[in-house]
């Protein structure tokens, strides 16, 4: 059984490490060499790229943090959690579902769905 939760956990957390050595650990920890992300507006390939895209999230929405929303489950080596991006402690205005595929504990593909972006956004 997968620990879903756990997994969530540390995937935002990485999302929210604005330190990049220490983002850089966390990706390689989380993630396999060759993991793969996309979304409906952007899309990367191993560490390198995951993380510039990291990155520039944090240059676009600076005082923005990620937050779970509701329990993430899993089953096998399968992931899905929802999250929400805004200011810390409040209803983030952009809301999203990521489905992670894993491979030995860690994460190989993510692809995540935006649920909800403001036109301001």
């Amino acid at each position: 059984m997968t620990d879903a939760t756990t997994i969530a956990r540390r995937y935002i957390a990485l999302w929210n490490e604005t330190n990049t050595a220490r983002r850089q650990d966390l990706l390689a920890n989380l993630w396999t060499e060759d993991g793969t992300y996309i979304d409906p507006l952007m899309q990367g390939n191993g560490h390198s790229q995951i993380d510039a895209l990291i990155s520039a999230v944090h240059q676009r929405f600076p005082d923005f943090r990620f937050s779970l929303n509701g329990q993430p489950d899993g089953y096998g080596n399968q992931v899905r959690f929802s999250w929400q991006l805004g200011p810390e402690g409040t209803d983030g205005p952009i809301k999203g579902t990521d489905f992670a595929t894993l491979d030995n504990g860690r994460l190989k593909h993510v692809v995540g769905f935006l649920d909800h972006v403001p036109a301001s956004a």
